[in-house]
């Protein structure tokens, strides 16, 4: 009947071959992956009050939640509230709004 036939034995020892050249590839993958490690994001947002804080606020040009999250490790849910914050101290003016994104910028 059909299916697969027995390979010749050169045939077998290529497949071996290419196998064991595999399991090499594979094993320099996994030290690869356990020497990068993932940066957490920070769930615990900076002082607002702290005046390293603001000086680095005020030396952004404009403030969004994703370069406030970018530039202190945070959610960008925390950015949010991070901002508001800001803004309600009054280290920070917002400049635009839409549904989704307010702009600030430093006053």
């Amino acid at each position: 009947m059909g299916g697969k036939k027995k390979p010749t034995i050169s045939q077998a020892e290529k497949a071996l071959l290419r196998e064991a050249r595999r399991q090499e590839s594979r094993k320099g993958r996994t030290k690869e992956m356990t020497r990068m490690e993932k940066k957490i994001s920070g769930v615990i947002p900076p002082n607002p009050k702290d005046e390293n804080v603001i000086k680095e606020v005020r030396r952004m040009r404009v403030l969004t939640p994703y370069t406030v999250a970018s530039r202190f490790s945070l959610r960008l849910s925390v950015a949010k509230d991070f901002l508001e914050e800001l803004s309600r101290i009054g280290v920070i003016t917002p400049v635009a709004s839409s549904r989704y994104v307010k702009i600030y910028k430093p006053t």
